[in-house]
């Protein structure tokens, strides 16, 4: 296994109970980093070495704050912060205002709420990371979750300037279709609904695995992506020239 010469960093990872956060969860603590892992589900996430876990719904600012300063409790300051939480929201024209504002709060206000708690004593130490998981900027009809990952793409490239000096990057990480909770049981929930789609969409021929996305998380929380900010990274076989 590559090392990523994480060893003792501290890390909180949102969305840890399933899919691309519980990869990440994974990968982080077997590089010996420790990992604060959060979700609402708690009882899902894997009770690895190093790995505390923390009840919390990001969607909500109090909770936001407590998991913020028990990660800091249980770790000491975190070096590395993955926001991992969020979740599709298709919708249509006349959604009424509440589904905009939990798929806001979820894909965008969580990452940063999160970060501005975390990040002063990033800067104070002179190193932080800070990693989000977005989603497709190519919608092919009206989703909430869509618009709010565009708000975290620029929010991240903006903030990346305003740290870099500090030695903090903020980075930006587009999955495209991850075998996980969401992709197998919600948006392709049959093996033919997945062939067709990998057929006419994926030129590499196959949905990734979580791991996929938490090589590169680790990547760019490792010291050797320390010219790395600001940027959008896609992981998805080739799919964004013709993302759904």
């Amino acid at each position: 296994m590559m090392d990523f010469d994480l060893e003792n960093r501290t890390c909180l990872v949102t969305g840890a109970s399933s899919g691309i956060g519980a990869g990440v969860v994974r990968l982080l603590a077997q590089q010996g980093a420790r990992v604060a892992a959060t979700a609402r589900r708690v009882d899902k996430i894997e009770r690895l070495d190093k790995v505390a876990a923390i009840a919390g719904d990001v969607t909500n600012a109090k909770d936001i704050a407590r998991i913020a300063a028990q990660a800091t409790k249980a770790l000491g300051p975190i070096d590395i912060l993955v926001n991992c939480a969020g979740g599709s929201r298709p919708t249509g024209p006349d959604a009424p205002e509440d589904v905009w504002e939990e798929a806001f709060a979820l894909n965008f206000t969580a990452a940063r709420l999160l970060t501005k708690a975390l990040l002063p004593a990033m800067r104070a130490r002179k190193w932080g990371r800070i990693v989000s998981i977005s989603g497709s900027m190519e919608p092919r009809g009206l989703n909430a979750a869509m618009a709010a990952k565009a708000a975290l793409h620029l929010w991240a490239k903006g903030l990346s300037c305003d740290v870099a000096a500090d030695g903090v990057t903020v980075n930006t990480i587009q999955p495209g279709r991850i075998n996980s909770e969401q992709i197998l049981q919600k948006l392709h929930p049959t093996e033919e609904a997945r062939r067709l789609f990998i057929e006419r969409n994926i030129p590499i021929g196959y949905f990734g695995e979580p791991e996929d996305v938490a090589n590169l998380v680790a990547f760019l929380a490792s010291p050797a992506a320390r010219y790395i900010t600001g940027a959008v990274i896609p992981v998805d076989g080739g799919m964004r020239a013709s993302a759904h």
